[in-house]
């Protein structure tokens, strides 16, 4: 692993300089400047997070097509994994939610449940309900709706559902407390969140590989997007689809036992969870008390650091979530991850973390950081080329080499996968055919380079008013297709709008012909209104389903776990015999 490590190391390092130096031979041209120091400042800021993404790609790619055994190289705990074994730990389900309705809950806990009690070893299994729930209405809805659950499956898989009052600490409390209340019960817990959706033999895996490598703390399934009608979504997690797939073997390649933890479809090893994963509270200014929020990652730094492994599972494996229907609900969430991830410069010098650990947290943080910093690369150079002429403000070919070397290195973990899949009879017929895969990679490229600008001032204005007290609530999330209203969309984007009017004033007021690639960087923040509308409009999605565009492979492919869902997409209330142990916070 220290060789893997030093290696990527100097593959980030030489991707940074060369870029830098060849952005600083851009600039140069025309005399160094404030805002020509400014601008490369920003862009050393922006270069190493891309960086990774590239080197992630460069190696995930090398392995998926080149390597005879892929498994083997990222993780070999998982190897050889009998999915018959039988299980002998004892393993807490854990199923976290707020203010959720009940049905989607019980549909993918009954599909899941059926799956667990085909085998022998079903007992081995304990569903814990973790409500966080604040409204009463609901409150009653779930305690009805998984009392008919466990009348469903009676004796032979116990389910407790437990609703904390007290929601201090948010989902991250919400484990605490099953922690401190069961959690010397069991050996292992496997989360869930609300939109969580696994099979049995995804939930079947991670446990027997936990059970086969005692040092093994944390093991991570890879999560994708269920199948979706909202164009939104479905162009969303297309992209994420290909994505995920290079970058998550190229980092497990090089994080090894230092991997990640995404806070759902994931097992613990509950004793060491307990005693050494304890999150720190923070004081704020105000002497007020600030829970973390992205708990995840810094529960694994601490698992790592405690002496167990953090792994992944890098292969899809019946192990699902569903993504925001909408931009509006996609730039909330994305905030929440903003304002946590922020929080991590605090943990950098906790003492006894993993030198990897430590540059996770880093890069965690730089992910969002970014964004302010693109905006202020972009200013900087837009006053430079309003104020001179283009031809006497940077070295043209420099900048356009630059520019090239940005847009691959930002598109290639896409890339990477969109040519493994076309490469591949069989991949490509599981994504529809090549054309029908063509298409909808060109059409999410194009979504992906609208909403990315969009990302950046929303990020940047929530980093601008953290340091003067600015908070994120933590509400249910909307899960629910639903169209946007135009004034909906002007409340959300009109300050987008206005930014990228301001930017595209600066480079294209005088210098339109030779600048037109800016538009690349902000023609997003020019038609961020439209785009969240026509993407939330539910003909757009009904099209795209129906021409078969943008869909992930459970849509092509007959997948049995999924059908099964869909047979049972209401909730029935059939059932006779069985009870569920109901417990409020204090009782």
């Amino acid at each position: 692993m220290t060789r893997r490590r030093v290696l990527f190391v100097l593959m980030v390092a030489l991707s940074v300089i060369s870029t830098t130096w060849l952005m600083a031979l851009a600039l140069a041209a025309g005399g160094w400047s404030t805002t020509d120091v400014v601008a490369l400042l920003a862009f050393i800021v922006v270069m190493p997070w891309l960086a990774v993404g590239f080197c992630n790609a460069v190696i995930g790619f090398a392995l998926d097509v080149f390597a005879r055994d892929p498994l083997k190289s990222t993780n070999p705990m998982a190897v050889g994994i009998d999915l018959e074994s039988e299980i002998t730990s004892s393993t807490a389900l854990l199923l976290c939610i707020r203010n959720e309705m009940p049905a989607r809950l019980v549909r993918n806990l009954d599909a899941l449940a059926r799956g667990l009690l085909a085998a022998k070893d079903a007992d081995q299994f304990h569903v814990y309900v973790l409500s966080d729930t604040t409204d009463a209405q609901i409150a009653e809805q779930e305690v009805l709706a998984f009392e008919q659950l466990a009348q469903v499956w009676q004796s032979k898989l116990a389910l407790t559902y437990r609703r904390r009052t007290d929601n201090r600490g948010f989902k991250a409390g919400n484990i605490q407390d099953f922690c401190e209340r069961w959690g010397a019960d069991h050996e292992f817990a496997l989360v869930l969140d609300a939109d969580s959706l696994m099979s049995a033999k995804a939930v079947r895996r991670l446990v027997l590989t936990m059970q086969a490598n005692p040092t093994l703390g944390i093991l991570q399934g890879l999560v994708v997007g269920l199948p979706a009608t909202s164009a939104f979504t479905r162009l969303f997690q297309f992209g994420m689809r290909l994505g995920m797939r290079s970058y998550t073997l190229g980092s497990a390649w090089w994080q090894g036992d230092c991997g990640p933890y995404w806070g759902h479809n994931a097992v613990l090893r509950l004793a060491p969870f307990i005693r050494d994963c304890q999150l720190p509270v923070f004081v704020d200014r105000k002497g007020r008390q600030t829970h973390i929020l992205s708990h995840d990652q810094v529960e694994a730094v601490l698992m790592r650091r405690a002496g167990y492994e953090v792994r992944v599972y890098p292969f899809e494996d019946e192990s699902y979530e569903e993504n925001p229907p909408n931009l509006i609900d996609f730039v909330i969430r994305d905030l929440r991850w903003c304002a946590g991830n922020m929080q991590y410069w605090r943990l950098l010098f906790l003492p006894g973390l993993k030198l990897t650990s430590r540059i996770q947290l880093i890069l965690a943080m730089l992910m969002f950081v970014g964004a302010p910093a693109w905006m202020l690369l972009l200013g900087s150079l837009g006053w430079t080329v309003h104020q001179l002429s283009l031809a006497r403000a940077f070295d043209l070919n420099a900048l356009t080499a630059v520019l090239l070397i940005v847009i691959t290195m930002a598109m290639l973990p896409k890339l990477a996968a969109g040519l493994s899949v076309l490469l591949r009879a069989r991949e490509r017929r599981t994504f529809g055919g090549g054309l029908r895969f063509v298409i909808g990679f060109v059409a999410e490229t194009v979504f992906s380079l609208l909403i990315t600008p969009v990302l950046w001032v929303s990020q940047t204005v929530l980093l601008a008013g953290l340091p003067f007290g600015k908070r994120i609530s933590w509400a249910a999330q909307n899960r629910d297709q639903q169209q946007i209203a135009w004034q909906s969309a002007i409340r959300a984007f009109g300050l987008h709008t206005a930014v990228g009017l301001l930017l595209g004033w600066l480079w294209l007021d005088i210098h339109a012909p030779a600048t037109w690639w800016i538009a690349y960087f902000i023609a997003g923040l020019w038609f961020c209104i439209p785009l969240a509308v026509i993407t939330s409009w539910p003909a757009m999605g009904h099209w795209l389903t129906r021409m078969g565009l943008a869909g992930v492979p459970q849509e092509f492919v007959i997948d049995g776990f999924l059908s099964q869902v869909g047979a049972n997409e209401m909730l029935t209330n059939n059932g006779s015999v069985g009870s569920v142990t109901s417990l409020e916070s204090g009782q």
